[in-house]
């Protein structure tokens, strides 16, 4: 089984990525982004940790130049943690819908 060679000079730019994530990610805490809408911080933050949770799966655990079963063993961990977020939204979205007497 051939290995693939990932150079240093790509690490170096994927964590010099993560640290401009972070530092976004700092700045963007310090705004007041409801001006653009209600949640807007939330927004934002969760999208700079989705893609620099995607920079560290792809290239530092090596999913990037794997296998396709490893890419389906992914797929499948996400499909997972979707259905959880479904299962969790779903509860918490309806705790409203039943009254209950004092």
């Amino acid at each position: 089984m051939s290995e693939h060679i990932v150079s240093k000079k790509v690490y170096f730019v994927i964590f010099g990525a993560l640290i401009a994530g972070t530092l976004l990610t700092y700045v963007a805490a310090l705004q007041d982004l409801d001006f653009i809408f209600h949640g807007a911080n939330t927004v934002v933050a969760l999208t700079i940790a989705v893609t620099k949770a995607t920079l560290v799966v792809l290239y530092f655990m090596h999913v990037r130049y794997s296998t396709r079963l490893t890419w389906v063993i992914v797929a499948a961990g996400l499909f997972w943690l979707m259905i959880m977020f479904a299962l969790t939204f779903s509860d918490y979205f309806s705790r409203g819908w039943l009254s209950y007497p004092r």
